[in-house]
């Protein structure tokens, strides 16, 4: 006879649970984002998570990663093929677009906190599920609105008390003069094609420009010495990089140009941004060595062709996401406190059927009037829920027994000092407040 073996259920690869204990941590971070973002015009928008796949490879590009290999497509019933978001700003666009958003007053403001899906190896900070803050603003081409975004990152950053951030900016220049850099830079990969990865000698012939994305170290090596983009921008885009770099400046935002960065999505034109943690680590043996590791947290920047790419008309716009698992880990690691989102003013202990029947209703008279209760109406022993109330650090206990729930009294015991006093119940919700006051 042979016994059937119970199934052992665990989470998906690459996804995980966010425990109670770790939801203050959560609460915080949405809390400041919104406040931020709130305070710079942002208006909250949410799109569904999945959408038609279409737009990823539109607006994304067939050779970006998202699209090539992390994606999660799948056929829906009716025969239509969707995915699962992989990002937020595609999303957001064909909002803007279908709902006309072109007529509001410009430019529009947008934000939003929610899941993205990619199908990758799971790393610290990096899963399949995971969740982003982001921000469009969409509608206006000048410059001064894509130092404002990047100046928003670091006042989250500050807000959260996050050390060590640092900006890496660069200007991937626009329709105009990418023709003419691209040809410099197939010219000098001309020589080296062979000793690309495979990836990239796929994206020499659609995307030469994702040459300089790529994390393999043989080609990260390669693009040290490849033509910078930087020097030949059209006066345009030179003139609009010129621009954020000195609003930067006047708002102090430290950063750090990098001219290889390119970011992994073909809608983005002229300013791209990355906003690191620079982590302070040490390595070898005996003598200790200090170096600086960057953990990447978010990034962006400007996309004005994406609208029309997705069937609107050309409407300028600059965008950026930034990664919570990441962030959270960071404030873990630098030891930031999040205040706890449960912690109950009074204890409410009952003995006895009657006490535990009137308890219910003076709950919820206690709830109404701001007063955190905690209880523990399962247990009939009044040692049993002291201890609790212990456990809990409350600064009172409201204690019913079957005498005072007659008698339409409630003791209210002052936890540090045992002393105890009996209360009319009508009256006791007004005595908490105004102890809790003191």
């Amino acid at each position: 006879m042979t016994t059937k073996t119970k199934r052992q259920f665990q989470s998906p690869k690459g996804t995980f649970d966010i425990l109670p204990e770790d939801q203050k941590y959560w609460e915080k971070v949405r809390k400041v984002i919104a406040r931020v973002a709130l305070g710079y015009g942002f208006e909250r928008i949410d799109t569904p998570i999945i959408e038609d796949a279409d737009i990823y490879s539109l607006a994304a590009g067939e050779t970006a990663d998202v699209v090539e290999k992390q994606m999660y497509v799948f056929k829906s019933k009716g025969g239509d093929m969707l995915a699962l978001r992989p990002e937020g700003t595609a999303g957001v666009m064909r909002a803007f677009i279908e709902h006309g958003m072109a007529s509001l007053p410009q430019p529009v403001k947008l934000y939003y906190l929610a899941p993205m899906f990619r199908y990758e190896q799971p790393q610290a900070g990096r899963y399949r599920q995971h969740h982003q803050a982001g921000f469009e603003i969409i509608g206006d081409q000048d410059a001064v609105y894509d130092a404002q975004l990047i100046h928003m990152y670091v006042v989250i950053g500050e807000e959260l008390g996050l050390k060590n951030l640092s900006i890496e900016i660069n200007s991937i220049g626009c329709a105009k003069c990418r023709p003419t850099y691209r040809a410099q830079l197939l010219r000098y990969y001309r020589s080296r094609t062979a000793k690309l990865c495979k990836d990239c000698k796929r994206r020499i012939k659609k995307n030469p420009l994702r040459l300089l994305d790529c994390k393999e170290e043989k080609c990260a090596q390669m693009r040290v010495n490849a033509p910078n983009l930087i020097d030949h921008l059209c006066h345009e885009c030179h003139d609009h990089f010129k621009n954020v770099l000195e609003y930067l400046d006047e708002t102090g935002v430290p950063y750090v140009l990098n001219p290889h960065l390119v970011r992994g999505f073909d809608y983005y034109t002229k300013t791209v941004f990355e906003v690191f943690l620079e982590d302070e680590h040490i390595e070898g043996g005996n003598e200790k060595t200090h170096q600086r590791a960057k953990l990447a947290l978010g990034g962006g920047g400007r996309y004005d062709y994406l609208a029309k790419t997705l069937g609107g008309r050309e409407t300028p716009a600059v965008g950026a996401g930034l990664g919570l698992e990441r962030l959270i880990g960071v404030m873990k690691k630098q030891g930031i406190k999040a205040p706890p989102l449960y912690k109950p003013d009074v204890f409410l202990v009952q003995l006895g059927a009657l006490s535990k029947k009137k308890s219910l209703r003076l709950f919820e008279e206690l709830r109404k009037a701001g007063i955190v209760v905690a209880e523990s109406f399962g247990k009939d022993s009044i040692k049993a829920q002291l201890r609790s109330a212990d456990r809990l650090g409350v600064k009172m206990s409201l204690i019913l027994g079957q005498k005072e729930a007659i008698d339409g009294v409630i003791l209210v015991r002052e936890m540090e000092t045992g002393a105890q006093e009996s209360v009319a119940i009508e009256k006791v919700a007004k005595l908490i407040k105004e102890r809790l006051k003191k």
